[in-house]
């Protein structure tokens, strides 16, 4: 079993701010949004590919774990940051490696591995993670504040002239703590639907990475054609059209309503950081931590179960990106 802490702890650093994640979407959004909730909108942006064998035992190190990430990374070791923020297992292996420069370290995400091991490690509560360098938050990291807002309403400025009320749609997928597929979507769509039938408005939608092919294909039949009995959506959609971007911080800017799917702790923080209700499809089908992290949410009111009328309600919004930066400067001051 490896050792707590280091015995070592060079102090020279070159000032600057690493973010250090595998490159996947949700890791690299919590590492980014915590470096420029902390100042650091330059960090280097380090992508990882980790080497065999470290790759399988990251975050603990093997012999010669200095070179697991490539040649780049060992040289760059030479020149360490005064900050290294991580997100993801495999960036708990170079958050580590950074810290025995003198670096602080900052790893987001339970790392499976005694916390002492890092300046400080930040987790959601449910994860169940605690120490005395361990700080949790409600969710996930994200950018999501009043100016984030802001600039999504000005870069999307066209989205203002659909009816409203405004239903922002966010797809997801299935994944192993949720199952959404063909058949969740329509019992999703009635809901949408009795809504635009009653009180008129319109839809922006967006599917994920995640999202099936064919939940894809029966939004884009419900906003080009209607299906069944129903009228078409007035709106609009994205649904992964090449050469253009996605309108994801317009919808949630413009929404007065989110509607969104169960199956991902990070697009379920973000809509909770705008200040429209959200509604989240069929929480109590959702098991595991996610699960824990909705019932949080229920707990507090922030969110509530998708129904017929999706009435809307006061709500806050859920900004722990802010907070938790705030109490990582405290720390590392």
């Amino acid at each position: 079993m490896e050792q707590s802490g280091l015995t070592h702890r060079p102090s020279s650093t070159n000032g600057t701010a690493w973010t250090l994640t595998d490159g996947h979407a949700g890791n690299l959004r919590q590492a980014l949004s915590l470096a420029a909730a902390l100042g650091h909108d330059a960090a280097r942006n380090w992508r990882l590919a980790p080497r065999r064998p470290w790759r399988w035992a990251a975050p603990r190190r093997l012999p010669g774990a200095r070179h697991a990430f490539g040649a780049d990374f060992a040289a760059a070791l030479s020149a360490p940051p005064a900050l290294a923020i991580g997100c993801g297992r495999q960036a708990a292996l170079a958050t580590r490696l950074v810290r025995d420069t003198g670096a602080r370290a900052v790893q987001i995400l339970d790392p499976r591995l005694d916390p002492s091991h890092w300046d400080l490690v930040i987790a959601p509560e449910h994860d169940g993670l605690s120490g005395a360098n361990v700080l949790t938050l409600l969710g996930s990291l994200n950018p999501v504040d009043d100016n984030w807002l802001a600039a999504g309403r000005a870069d999307f400025a066209a989205l203002a002239t659909l009816p409203r009320p405004r239903i922002a749609l966010l797809l997801g997928g299935s994944s192993r703590h949720a199952r959404f597929d063909r058949a969740a979507f329509e019992a999703l769509s009635q809901s949408v639907s009795s809504v635009l039938a009653r009180e008129g408005g319109s839809v922006l939608a967006t599917v994920s990475r995640r999202t099936p092919t064919e939940v894809t294909a029966a939004l884009r039949e419900r906003m080009d054609s209607g299906a069944g009995p129903d009228k078409a959506w007035p709106g609009v959609a994205w649904t992964g059209q090449t050469g253009e971007s996605n309108p994801y911080p317009g919808l949630l800017a413009w929404a007065d309503r989110i509607v969104c799917t169960p199956d991902s702790v990070n697009m379920v923080s973000e809509a909770c950081a705008t200040r429209a209700p959200v509604f989240v499809f069929e929480p109590a089908r959702t098991e595991g931590r996610p699960r824990r992290f909705l019932d949080a949410l229920l707990a507090r009111g922030r969110i509530r179960p998708v129904d017929e009328a999706l009435a809307r309600f006061d709500c806050e919004p859920l900004r722990e990106t802010a907070r938790i930066a705030t109490q990582v400067h405290a720390r590392l001051s």
